[in-house]
């Protein structure tokens, strides 16, 4: 599968998804699903921290969000430096051909 990385223009910090053989925006390494979890969990944490935090039943929940949060984004972490490294060795060999004079 070749991946061309998208970044998403709306966050502080970019993300790097590929289009997936049937057309969906998906972060490298996760499952369509699990694109959809770590949205949800990211979109989720960024309310709690504007206010919803005060519900004190809330708070092993956020825990549990923000577990599964850093699951989703240390998979998706090791996929992106994965592809990143053979991204730079497929770059380095194509370039390889070239005479220096």
């Amino acid at each position: 599968m070749t991946a061309i990385p998208m970044i998403d223009q709306k966050h502080n910090a970019p993300r790097r998804y590929f289009v997936d053989a049937q057309g969906h925006r998906v972060l490298i390494g996760l499952s369509l699903e699990e694109t959809a979890e770590f949205e949800a969990l990211d979109a989720s944490s960024k309310e709690t921290v504007h206010g919803a935090a005060e519900i004190r039943g809330g708070e092993w929940a956020a825990a549990a969000g923000e577990t599964r949060w850093l699951e989703l984004y240390s998979k998706h972490e090791g996929a992106w430096r994965t592809w990143i490294a053979r991204s730079q060795a497929a770059q380095a060999q194509d370039l390889s051909f070239v005479n220096y004079v």
